[in-house]
């Protein structure tokens, strides 16, 4: 075989390595291409307890993508609002994610999420994310709005509360230390009722009945001493 043959053959050798290494990389860049497949959505609750919208971007090729977030409604025209736009600019293999926070959210409610990245998406997300009876609801100035009276009405009522608690416990008290007092008590031995620890009962007034009582009998003694001495001294002097 002359050289001219090898180097014939080497080339087609080399044109067909050349060939099959810009299959195998035009491949990969296919693979590696952004689709509206590397997208999805779901409602769910984020830490807080809010009810969101959350997208998640699994675009191996990093193209960055801008979310619309349309808001579906029972219209015959017009039925559709634009709720917010969000951009994910760095989207990785394992899922870059953001998460919409609509401002109404009820079991039924539908959301429809469109994907623009570069000049390989632009197409919706699918299916359509539909709010269901079981997901959170967030906490939204109605709700606030509506727990703040209900707070206030609390607050004003606590005090009131508080005030006719004391006011009727106030007699109560009274009462208690009154009926704690007693006036009168039974007498030990059954024979009636008795003051009760104040000095005027009738233990006072036997005391004060036989101090009388020797203060006679001593007047007596005395009279009859006297009398006694009397008569005897006229005896003697007769």
């Amino acid at each position: 075989m002359s050289r001219s043959s090898h180097a014939a053959t080497a080339a087609r050798g080399l044109g067909t390595l050349a060939a099959a290494a810009a299959l195998a990389v035009g491949g990969a860049h296919a693979a590696f291409a952004c689709s509206i497949g590397d997208f999805s959505a779901v409602a769910v609750c984020d830490a807080g307890g809010h009810g969101v919208i959350r997208v998640t971007d699994k675009d191996a090729s990093g193209t960055p993508a801008r979310i619309d977030l349309y808001l579906q409604l029972n219209q015959p025209i017009n039925n559709q609002r634009l709720i917010e736009t969000r951009t994910i600019a760095r989207p990785t293999p394992r899922g870059a994610t953001v998460e919409f926070v609509p401002e109404s959210w009820y079991a039924g409610e539908t959301f429809r999420i469109h994907v623009k990245a570069g000049n390989l998406v632009d197409d919706d997300v699918q299916p359509l994310v539909v709010v269901r009876e079981d997901n959170c609801a967030p906490a939204g100035p109605s709700a606030s709005a509506s727990a703040g009276p209900s707070a206030s009405a609390s607050s004003s009522a606590s005090p009131s509360a508080s005030a006719s608690a004391s006011e009727s416990a106030a007699p109560s008290d009274e009462g208690s230390s009154a009926s704690a007092a007693p006036v009168a008590a039974a007498s030990p031995a059954g024979g009636g009722v008795r003051l009760a620890e104040t000095g005027g009962g009738g233990g006072g007034t036997v005391m004060a009945g036989i101090a009388a009582g020797l203060v006679v009998v001593g007047g007596g003694i005395v009279l009859a001493v006297r009398r006694r001495a009397a008569v005897r001294g006229q005896r003697s002097g007769g």
